[in-house]
Order: structure tokens, then C-alpha cells, then sequence
């Protein structure tokens, strides 16, 4: 069977390259003879392909000395807890923009270990859009504020970093991280989980600037200390090895590539045409309001939802999967991140060009 687009949320799509060069190295790793998976990660082969991640990772995101790179295990959701865990640092509470479920869900947990500022939400909006800064509410005092750059499931993207003045910014990244250059300097903290742009589910990359690493709150576990976890390499215990060595591959993928402006180009391309298409149809449509539209995540509805199934089903024939919607939105969403080349997204249009036609 040819290989399908794969046009999931996540678990996504891999570099075509990355997973050639895996399957090379399956068996035997740079002559070791082993594959990654069944080495000692305090072997000088995988400490190797470890270091050389975070050397790639530092120089296509161009990362500050005064950052530690953490990679860790749990997904983006553990962070939800271990950031008030780490951050709160002696203050009562934090900022919080409620923006899409991601946000809704970072919330509820920041809420077991402080109190939370709601500075801005668009649920009365149905998460379509993201509140305009004359409504934000920030508490000068917060510990932190926090914000998910991009909603998956509403397919909602802010447009700018939020100045929040001198209180410190934390971003969950996991959705738009590596799809475009972004200044880490304006960042606490950046968090994102690795199945959309990164590699597979599992791994979480922490991005924290030193002057945020110690203080932790009383009972936070050793596994989520990221003085802890720092002064470790980020091998307190086996980390998801596998996985690390995947992410590594992407990063230097995206070095041959040309780095975050070259993959920024791409990305905005393939989103432009996309929305160009379901805009100029007549047949399809896309509720979020046009500022906020996000590169990587397009829902999109059909004008007569009793046609969703067809759409789906002749989809599938044409090897275009995975584009059915979140159950909480309905109709179909495409993510089009990184690994996503340009001629899904065309195939994707020419399909929906033709359902449409024999549709309308």
C-alpha cells in the first residue's frame, strides 16, 4: 500500500527523510549494532545522539545560553501541573487566557495549586476567535501568565505574543513549535508535546530560562523539579529514548531544509491555499474569525452536514486521512503541520474542488 496524508492532530505525520533514515538505521546505528531503542542511555552512543538533539534544537529555534532545554517524559499535559509546581514561586496565583479546550485544561489543574485570573476567554465565542487586548484582564502581581499559542480543536491561533509587561510568560507550544522562528527571549517557559512537528507521542520539550529553575512548591515530585531534571541532562531516570532520537532526526531535517524561515514559508503557503479554497467554494466554510486562523489546524464544514460521511468515506479512496473534526466541533479539520508536504494539501483541494461539484 503507498503511503496515505495523514492529516491527523496528533499523532501526525514524519518527514518522509526522517523515517527513511530510521528504517536505515534500524538494525544497526552508526555501526554499533544495535538499534537506539535497546541502547544504554548513558552510553556514549546514545549520550551522542542526545547532545546533538539539543544542539539542532538550539540553533533552528536560536535559543539563549541562559535557557536549559529539558526533554522530558509525559506529554504536554504533565506540564499543566509542573508549571504552577515551578513557577509559582512563592506567590497565590497566575494568569490564564481560556482560549480553546487546551486552555480549558491547562486551567483546571493550575486551579489545584493556586488561584487562577481568567484574563480573557472566547468560550461565550464558541472558541472562535481570541479576545481583543482592550478586554485582557492581567494581574500586574501574577506569578506567571500562560497561554496556548494555537488551539488544535478550534483551530485558534494568536497572532502576536501577548506583552504582559514584567510578569513572565508561559506558552504551550506543542501545536505551532518549529513552524516558523520565534523569539525565545520573551519566554519564561515554553512547553510542547512532540506528536505534531516534534516526532511521537510521548516526549516533552520544556524550554526554561534559568532564573526559573529551583523554588519549587512543598510535595512537588522529583520528576517534575526542573532544577532536578536539569541537573540531570534531563536523565534523572531512562528518558524515551526512541523518541529523542526521532525528534533529533526532525531537527536536522529541518536544518537541510533551511531552518524555521524556509519551514515558515512552506507553512503559510499550504495554509493560504487551503483557506483560499474553502473561502472561494461556496460549499465549504471555516467559523474562525480570519485574524486568528491557524497555519496548522483548519476546520472546515460542508453547507449540508448530511454529507459528511460521503466526504469522509471518498476521502479515505483518495488517501486523504484522518480529517474528520473533533467530536466537540464536528464537521472536518485538517492539520497541516511540518511533515505535511505541499502536495497533500494540493490533493486535499483538488478533492474537495470535486466533492463539491458533485455535491452543489
Amino acid at each position: 500500500m503507498s503511503r496515505v496524508y495523514n492529516f491527523s492532530a496528533g499523532p501526525a505525520m514524519l518527514p518522509q527523510a526522517v523515517l527513511e533514515q530510521a528504517q536505515q538505521e534500524f538494525m544497526d546505528w552508526n555501526g554499533s549494532g544495535m538499534n537506539v531503542m535497546e541502547m544504554s542511555h548513558r552510553g556514549k552512543e546514545f549520550m551522542s545522539i542526545a547532545q546533538q538533539a539539543e544542539a539542532n534544537l538550539r540553533d533552528v529555534m536560536a535559543i539563549p545560553d541562559n535557557y536549559k532545554v529539558l526533554f522530558l517524559q509525559g506529554g504536554a499535559s504533565s506540564q499543566f501541573a509542573a508549571i504552577p509546581m515551578n513557577l509559582l514561586r512563592g506567590k497565590k496565583s497566575a494568569d490564564y487566557f481560556n482560549t480553546g479546550q487546551w486552555s480549558k485544561k491547562a486551567i483546571a489543574e493550575a486551579k489545584k495549586y493556586c488561584d487562577v485570573n481568567i484574563v480573557a476567554s472566547s468560550e461565550d465565542a464558541n472558541f472562535c476567535t481570541v479576545p481583543e487586548r482592550d478586554t485582557w484582564q492581567l494581574n500586574p502581581d501574577a506569578a506567571y501568565v500562560h497561554y496556548t499559542a494555537n488551539e488544535t480543536i478550534g483551530g485558534v491561533e494568536f497572532d502576536a505574543i501577548p506583552d504582559t509587561g514584567d510578569v513572565p510568560l508561559v506558552v504551550d507550544l506543542s501545536s505551532t513549535i518549529l513552524s516558523r522562528p520565534i523569539d525565545v527571549s520573551k519566554f519564561a517557559l515554553i512547553y510542547a508535546g512532540a506528536q505534531k512537528n516534534i516526532g511521537p507521542a510521548g516526549l516533552c520539550i520544556v524550554i526554561v530560562r534559568d532564573d526559573f529553575i529551583g523554588d519549587v512548591i512543598d510535595g512537588t515530585p522529583t520528576m517534575f523539579d526542573y532544577k532536578v531534571q536539569a541537573d540531570n541532562d534531563s536523565m534523572y531516570n531512562t528518558p524515551p529514548t526512541y523518541s529523542l532520537y526521532l525528534a533529533g532526526l526532525v531537527f536536522q531535517w529541518l536544518k537541510n531544509l533551511g531552518g524555521l524561515t524556509a519551514m515558515a514559508e512552506v507553512n503559510q503557503r499550504k495554509a493560504d491555499k487551503l483557506y483560499n479554497a474553502i473561502e472561494t467554494s461556496g460549499f465549504y466554510a471555516n467559523p474562525v474569525t480570519p485574524k486568528y486562523r491557524s497555519w496548522m489546524n483548519i476546520p472546515f464544514t460542508l453547507n449540508d452536514a448530511s454529507l459528511d460521511a460521503d466526504f469522509l468515506a471518498g476521502a479515505k479512496q483518495a488517501g486523504l486521512i484522518t480529517l474528520k473534526g473533533h467530536r466537540s466541533v464536528g464537521g472536518m479539520r485538517a492539520s497541516i503541520y511540518n511533515a505535511m508536504p505541499e502536495q497533500g494539501v494540493d490533493a486535499l483541494i483538488t478533492y474537495m474542488n470535486d466533492f463539491a461539484a458533485k455535491n452543489s
